[in-house]
């Protein structure tokens, strides 16, 4: 059997796989294809995983003999016209959005695994690749706002004077809101955060910073720690909140993101324009409309001296890391499939296997992607 890595898109820095990771899956009895370059951009090159005993090949041959494929976006139409029917693919592929893509594997016969959708159990933890990434988002959310905001994060005393902290905003207390907080904190930042779900208090409270309460949120219990919809009545509270607090803040980060559905707008465009000059707003659910109402993904909007960064890639940024963890998490995927001895067997009865699978035997199998292609399908159809 043969497992290949793709090199990603240009705007991308990580790899799925780096050498430490093909090594483990070569003393799993597989063959390991890396596309030639694929690591160069995480600093490893191709004589390191020469070195492990993976197979230097180009992009075309990775595609079209292996029979697992792993990468971390979507590959493109072309990519997929090559590989084999019925190979497996794994990667993050936003299958509630990208519903063209599921529909072309579909139609290609791949078996396909998004693992942005697996389940968030204590069991998955380990292959849980949105909150490994979310963490490295955090953290770096915290750093790009410092080098862009114009004064200093902590106080400090000196024989000129005394400069105040800088206020931070946190909107989201997830795995990158709650990372944000810690490194904000560090950065000698006072911090407040906004969060819908009552249980992130005691959690925020622990890092140091203060928890924005807003009464009658719905419940998020059973939402696999993300956010919910919420009623107009505790939207409107909740906007008159957020107004009053982002009217205080130097820095604005927004993590909230619900599943399936565009990013809730938080902020708009008369909060924007009620912050100082100089305010800086980083916005990591750009990619999904953002929570601001000026974001623009990839991009950063200046508005009345206002920096709004629109990048829900930061990861990117830091890819030895963000590498490391996300192949770690690949790895650990793909050993509910491989045995010692290299023997492939797909159990779908196993709910992490199964929450995972979109597209199997020609068909699109998670049925919230197939009720969103159906929406799709019945709008154009209008």
């Amino acid at each position: 059997m043969v497992i290949g890595i793709l090199k990603e898109k240009e705007s991308e820095n990580r790899v799925s796989a780096l050498p430490e990771i093909t090594a483990a899956l070569v003393k799993l009895n597989v063959e390991v294809w890396i596309e030639s370059g694929a690591g160069v951009l995480a600093f490893a090159n191709d004589k390191d995983y020469s070195c492990t005993g993976a197979k230097i090949k180009a992009r075309s041959e990775v595609l079209s003999t292996s029979d697992i494929v792993l990468t971390i976006h979507p590959p493109t139409e072309a990519d997929i016209s090559i590989m084999k029917p019925e190979a497996a693919l794994i990667g993050i592929f936003q299958p509630l959005f990208n519903f063209e893509f599921m529909m072309e594997c579909a139609v290609k016969n791949l078996l396909t695994f998004s693992l942005d959708m697996i389940p968030r159990t204590s069991r998955a933890q380990a292959m849980d690749v949105l909150s490994s990434q979310a963490s490295i988002a955090g953290y770096k959310a915290v750093i790009l706002a410092a080098s862009v905001y114009p004064h200093y994060f902590p106080m400090l005393s000196t024989s000129a004077g005394t400069v105040a902290p800088a206020k931070i905003l946190i909107l989201g207390a997830g795995v990158a809101g709650l990372q944000a907080v810690a490194t904000a904190k560090r950065l000698g930042a006072v911090v407040e955060v906004f969060d819908t779900r009552a249980a992130a208090k005691e959690e925020v409270m622990s890092l140091g910073a203060k928890f924005v309460e807003v009464e009658g949120a719905a419940d998020a219990t059973k939402a696999g720690g993300y956010a919910v919809e919420q009623t107009e009545d505790y939207k409107q509270k909740q906007k008159n909140k957020i107004a009053e607090s982002i009217a205080k803040a130097d820095v604005v980060i927004t993590t909230a993101q619900i599943p399936g559905k565009q990013a809730p707008i938080l902020i708009t465009r008369t909060m924007v324009e009620a912050m100082k000059a100089g305010s800086v707003i980083i916005d990591l659910a750009a990619s999904t409309g953002g929570n601001c109402e000026l974001t623009k993904d990839n991009k950063t909007v200046v508005h009345q001296q206002v920096s709004i960064i629109g990048n829900s890639n930061l990861p990117s940024s830091v890819p030895c890391d963000a590498s490391k963890l996300y192949g770690k998490n690949i790895l650990n995927f793909l050993k509910l499939m491989i045995d010692n001895t290299g023997t492939l067997n797909f159990n779908f009865e196993d709910d992490l296997i199964k929450g995972t699978c979109m597209t199997h035997e020609g068909k699109i199998v998670n049925q919230r992607v197939r009720e969103k292609v159906s929406e799709l399908e019945m709008e154009n159809a209008c």
